[in-house]
């Protein structure tokens, strides 16, 4: 029995040893494991799979569907992309995901990584799929002390030559395990590691400082108002954001634009949807995106008159699509009217 099959994790889209898992299952933990950890996707992958357990039940549903499934899982250009390569899927190669890296590439969302992963995991073929697991290791092994991501080809095309002629799929697994099970970030547990004779950062005592990360930028700071217009019936307006660009396609409280510099109440104002006497809410709500903070304002509200957007009252936002910043905003104005 191999260290692998000793070792696997027990997650959902896992096969049994021997059995090439279903390519689409291969697809979607990959695209919800960007940037997210295991413990956290593996409800919203096994809602998912229940919800619609083919690609062609994903690409049937609508994309509103989808954002809704996914709220709370963030980063939620995956989402609109999930639901793009689904149809693409069914599309171009009649609901069955190609076997070919290039095929694969070619479909959205989908670049060298994921490409590779479904290749390797689901067709055995042979390909390096390197993660940020798969690169640690190999930085490791041979000691690789260039920084990120300057190093990250290297890293790549040494990977490659690790891989086996047998169990491609189990291998490219078993490196990303072994990233996230024993060579950790920090104080890895070489003592276990099936490697530890042949890794180089292992033998000069080196391995925690491997590999070199990159330099942290500051991320800047932005700023915006967001508004809680109110009817007599107790309804908000809510909007959609545009397609394109972050947060596409979820549903919003209305804002100004997000920008470098403070806006000023008379200002902000001028970007209201509605003429009405605004009250400037207490505090701010802060907000964390990958390159960017983001700091608003709250303005609140009411109106009789017919303002164009969506109306729905709070005890109805669960059925629309509202990621966490919405779910901020609208706890606080929920939190500070009340008071």
């Amino acid at each position: 029995m191999s260290w692998y099959d000793r070792h696997r994790r027990d997650l959902p889209w896992r096969a049994a040893p021997g059995r090439r898992p279903d390519p689409y299952r291969v697809w979607l933990s990959e695209i919800m494991l960007q940037q997210t950890t295991v413990p956290t996707v593996a409800p919203y992958f096994t809602r998912f799979v229940a919800r619609w357990p083919t690609i062609g039940a994903l690409a049937a549903a609508s994309l509103d569907e989808v954002l809704h499934a996914w709220q709370g899982l963030g980063y939620y250009a995956r989402a609109r992309n999930l639901h793009a390569c689904a149809g693409a899927v069914v599309a171009r190669h009649d609901g069955r995901f190609p076997d070919d890296p290039a095929a694969l590439r070619a479909l959205p969302g989908i670049g060298d990584y994921t490409a590779a992963a479904i290749a390797a995991i689901a067709f055995d073929r042979r390909l390096a799929a390197v993660d940020g697991n798969v690169e640690r290791v190999v930085a490791r092994i041979f000691a690789i002390d260039a920084p990120l991501p300057e190093a990250k080809p290297h890293l790549k095309a040494l990977a490659a030559t690790l891989v086996p002629d047998a169990r491609a799929g189990d291998f490219a697994q078993a490196m990303m395990d072994l990233g996230a099970t024993v060579c950790t970030p920090r104080r890895p547990r070489c003592v276990l590691c099936p490697w530890r004779r042949s890794c180089a950062a292992a033998a000069a005592g080196i391995a925690d400082a491997l590999p070199v990360p990159a330099a942290k930028p500051e991320r800047p700071l932005r700023h915006g108002a967001a508004f809680w217009l109110r009817r007599a019936d107790g309804a908000v307006l809510l909007r959609r954001r545009p397609e394109q660009g972050l947060l596409g396609g979820m549903i919003e409280l209305p804002s100004t634009e997000w920008r470098a510099a403070s806006w000023g109440e008379a200002e902000a104002l001028g970007a209201a949807p509605a003429v009405v006497d605004w009250s400037l809410l207490p505090g701010t709500v802060q907000h964390g995106f990958t390159h960017f903070r983001l700091e608003l304002t709250l303005f609140a509200g009411t109106t009789d008159a017919p303002v164009p957007g969506i109306w729905a009252r709070p005890d109805q936002f669960g059925a629309y699509a509202l990621p966490t910043l919405t779910r901020k905003l609208v706890n606080h104005a929920q939190s500070v009217l009340a008071a």
